[in-house]
């Protein structure tokens, strides 16, 4: 595991060095990024001044949730964007090339690519989350920290899962890039918010899918908020099954792939 952990750390190496021979654009992707969920904290921020609570959940509250999922889609981004480049290995074939390397496939894919907007996110929502911490009312006890700490890596763990999941749908589809993918991470930013404000249907299906598992539910069992606190808590079992599912359809995906033929 060290030995592949080393390796993986050297293919992101080589694609991080590619992305800083642009520095420019780099450091333009990067603030774009910040810019982005910038303007995302500012309409929270907007909405507190006319209320003093959102469903059920204050300010910081709201804010430490858009925080989680920043982080993951940061962590998403910068360590495992090769995901969202599956369908073109697929489709062009070029996956061919990964077969024959002694080396898993799956992490050849997932560190195929570097996404330096994931910088952004990182560094942003690390800020974010340690802001939103000093505002919380919770006591900040070493095994809070630590069970804060565990849901937040469990989140991540749901987001990364959900990203290899939808995009491996493409050794089925066979085209170039996974609408379901980009439809699932669309669907992800209105988990950003509590999901007290949305109608049964939606609450279900965000439950689901289960997005609402990277910032909602974990934050909901942090800070004991009623019912959502129990399905929070199950957030490291959603993880590790979401984990397992999603290289179970990667590995019956890998299975069927016949290579673009001549």
């Amino acid at each position: 595991m060290m030995h592949e952990a080393r390796i993986y750390r050297r293919l992101l190496g080589a694609h991080l060095r590619a992305v800083l021979e642009y520095r420019a654009d780099a450091l333009l992707t990067i603030g774009a990024t910040v810019l982005g969920q910038l303007a995302g904290l500012v309409f929270v921020v907007m909405v507190f001044r006319q209320v003093t609570a959102l469903g059920g959940w204050t300010r910081w509250e709201v804010l430490y949730v858009c925080a989680m999922v920043m982080l993951a889609e940061g962590v998403g981004s910068l360590l495992f964007e090769g995901t969202w480049h599956l369908g073109g290995l697929v489709n062009l074939g070029l996956l061919d090339y990964l077969l024959v390397r002694p080396y898993p496939v799956v992490l050849q894919v997932t560190g195929n690519a570097v996404g330096f907007n994931g910088l952004g996110n990182v560094g942003f929502g690390a800020a974010l989350l340690g802001a939103a911490a000093v505002h919380l009312d919770l006591a900040w006890t070493p095994l809070t920290v630590l069970w804060a700490v565990v849901l937040l890596v469990s989140g991540v763990l749901v987001k990364l899962a959900v990203n290899l999941a939808t995009n491996a749908v493409v050794f089925w589809l066979l085209s170039p890039s996974s609408s379901l993918a980009a439809s699932v991470h669309t669907l992800g930013d209105l988990a950003r918010y509590p999901l007290t404000l949305y109608g049964a249907g939606l609450r279900s299906l965000l439950t689901l899918v289960p997005v609402a598992f990277v910032g909602y539910f974990p934050t909901a069992a942090l800070l004991d908020k009623g019912a959502s606190t129990t399905a929070g808590a199950l957030t490291p079992v959603v993880a590790a099954a979401c984990a397992a599912g999603a290289w179970a359809v990667f590995r019956a995906g890998l299975r069927r792939y016949e290579s673009a033929g001549s």
